[in-house]
């Protein structure tokens, strides 16, 4: 990992790019009902928020261990979130 501020990037890129999907999703199905999209949105929205305080803990005794478990945790979040945008 190259940098605290990079990884904040990766998380803001990676969910953001997962809402935006949700949206061009709702878009394109204007018929479809968004109720399963609109709890991805909330889903990814709340994986941010969860992700980024984690980021941001102080007296941490292991950095490099802990923000490769939250690079790992985004990789696993984001890959479920892609799952589940792809059923709808």
């Amino acid at each position: 990992m190259a940098s605290i501020r990079i990884l904040k990037k990766d998380i803001n890129y990676v969910l953001g790019d997962i809402i935006e999907e949700c949206y061009t999703w709702e878009l394109l199905n204007p018929k479809a009902d968004t109720k399963k999209s609109e709890a991805i949105i909330d889903e990814a929205i709340a994986a941010f928020d969860e992700l980024i305080d984690k980021i941001n803990l102080k007296n941490i005794e292991n950095k490099k261990e802990h923000y490769r478990k939250i690079e790992a945790e985004l990789e696993k979040k984001a890959n479920d979130l892609i799952t589940k945008v792809n059923k709808l």
